[in-house]
């Protein structure tokens, strides 16, 4: 799993999102899976492009395609779902909105670095 947070969040890094961080919802009653990957950015077409950047890095990588996708079609917030890693890229603003971490404030954090 370390293997797979690594990579997107490499393939994050690569297209230029930011404020990236994971979660790690490993023992919380309710979560969905065991981590959360979160990142912004500025435009619909970044967003896009990182959601893509993170599929060929995946794949490239470990041979691993998401079991779903969802937030393509508007790129305002896309979902990958890697089973055990939940990826969010979120347009900026919408970030701001959902502060999705918020939701998870106990869980421990790792920010990773990004280009501001």
């Amino acid at each position: 799993m370390e293997k797979l947070i690594e990579t997107i969040v490499g393939a994050i890094q690569d297209k230029k999102g930011k404020n990236i961080v994971s979660l790690n919802l490993e023992g919380f009653d309710g979560a969905i899976c065991s981590h959360f990957v979160v990142c912004n950015a500025d435009s619909t077409a970044q967003v896009a492009a990182i959601a893509d950047g993170i599929e060929e890095k995946v794949f490239e990588a470990l041979h691993e395609n998401p079991w779903r996708v969802e937030g393509k079609q508007t790129g305002l917030w896309v979902a990958l779902d890697y089973i055990d890693v939940v990826v969010h890229v979120f347009q900026s603003e919408l970030r701001d909105y959902y502060r999705l971490e918020e939701l998870w404030a106990d869980a421990p954090m790792v920010r990773y670095e990004s280009e501001e």
